[in-house]
C-alpha cells in the first residue's frame, strides 16, 4: 500500500510523483497549445526540445533522491507530454483527488493507475464531469485549503480557466473540518504576463511561516490583501509581472528548510537563503516555456 499524506506545501517530503519528459513527441502547434506560454513560444521557434528537458528533470530527481525522497514516475506513453504530474491529481491529508482535466489528457492519469491502485480505494475520489479541478490550484494550508479559479461568466472561454466553482463546493463537502479559501486567478489565453494558470503561478507558501506572491494575478484585491494580512507583509516576497511570467512562484519545498528552485532566478533564491532556507538550484529554463515549472511537474504522496 502507498502512504497518503500532505497537509500543507513544506512538510518533510516522503514521496512524489515527479513528470516525464523522454518521449514528448511531436512540437504541438500553435492551435494544439493549451496555454499561452507555449502558444509564444510555438510561435518564436522556441519551444523547448526534449533532450533538454529530460536533463532538466533529471537534475530534479537526483536532488529529491539526495534528500531521501521516494521518488515515483508515471508509466511512459510514447510521443505524450507527460511532465506536469501536478495537473493530474492530488492529495489532502490521507486523500487522494483524480484532477477531471482537459480531456485531451486523460491518459495522463491513466499513466500513473500503477500507483493508485496501491492506493486505499476508500481514499480515491474522483468528482463528476461538472466540477473542473487541477493540482496546480490547489494546496492545503494548516486548516486552509486554497484554491485557485475563476469565478466570471466567461468561464468556458479560456482553455486557461482550468478550476470552476463547482470545485470549491466539492472539496469543501469533502473536507468538512477544513476551510475551503477561493482565489479568483486573471486568465488570458494569448498573454503570458495577464494569465495565472494556476494557483502556484502566482503565490506559494514557503518555509515556516513565508509566502511568494504577484498581485496582478489575482483579479480580487480583497483576496490577494487577505493573504498579505495572513502571511504579514515583512514575510512576503512581491514578485514582479516579468517574474510572474518566468514563474518566480512555482519552486518546490522538500522541507520547511529545503527548495528547489530554477538556478537562474536569483531575486528569489537569494531572498529564500536571507529566510534561512537552503536552496537546490536547476536548470529548468526550458520546461518553463510550456508555462509550468517545479510544482507543476511535482505531486507530493506523503509528507511527514
Amino acid at each position: 500500500m502507498i502512504t497518503l499524506n500532505v497537509k500543507d506545501e513544506t512538510s518533510k517530503l516522503k514521496s512524489v510523483v515527479l513528470g516525464r519528459a523522454d518521449s514528448i513527441g511531436n512540437k504541438p502547434t500553435a492551435e494544439e497549445a493549451y496555454d499561452p506560454k507555449s502558444l509564444e513560444n510555438i510561435k518564436a521557434g522556441t519551444y523547448p526540445e526534449e533532450k533538454d528537458m529530460v536533463l532538466e528533470m533529471n537534475a530534479v530527481e537526483e536532488i529529491l533522491k539526495k534528500h531521501g525522497v521516494k521518488v515515483y514516475r508515471p508509466e511512459m506513453i510514447e510521443n505524450y507530454n507527460q511532465i506536469f504530474s501536478r495537473d493530474i491529481g492530488f492529495v489532502i491529508e490521507d486523500t487522494f483527488i483524480k484532477a477531471n482535466i482537459l480531456p485531451d489528457r486523460d491518459r495522463e492519469l491513466a499513466a500513473i493507475n500503477y500507483l493508485i491502485e496501491q492506493m486505499n480505494p476508500k481514499k480515491v475520489v474522483q468528482f463528476d464531469d461538472a466540477v473542473h479541478v487541477e493540482g496546480g490550484d490547489v494546496m492545503p494550508y494548516h486548516d486552509y485549503i486554497f484554491v485557485g479559479t475563476y469565478r466570471e461568466k466567461d468561464y468556458s472561454d479560456y482553455i486557461t480557466a482550468r478550476t470552476n466553482p463547482k470545485a470549491i463546493e466539492a472539496l469543501q463537502k469533502l473536507f468538512p473540518q477544513k476551510i475551503v479559501k477561493s482565489f479568483n486567478l486573471r486568465k488570458s489565453n494569448t498573454d503570458p504576463k495577464n494569465n495565472a494558470l494556476h494557483l502556484d503561478c502566482c503565490f506559494q507558501p514557503v518555509g515556516k511561516d513565508k509566502a511568494v506572491i504577484h498581485k496582478n494575478g489575482f483579479l480580487d484585491e480583497k483576496e490577494y490583501n487577505w493573504l498579505v494580512s495572513n502571511f504579514k507583509k515583512e514575510n512576503i516576497l512581491e514578485v514582479t509581472q516579468e517574474e510572474m511570467y518566468r514563474m518566480f512562484s512555482n519552486f518546490f519545498s522538500i522541507s520547511e528548510d529545503v527548495v528547489i528552485s530554477e538556478k537562474g532566478f536569483t531575486r528569489l533564491n537569494d531572498w529564500l537563503r536571507s529566510h534561512h532556507i537552503t536552496v537546490e538550484e536547476v536548470p529548468y529554463a526550458e520546461i518553463s516555456k510550456q508555462g509550468g515549472l517545479l510544482r507543476c511537474s511535482t505531486l507530493p504522496l506523503e509528507r511527514e
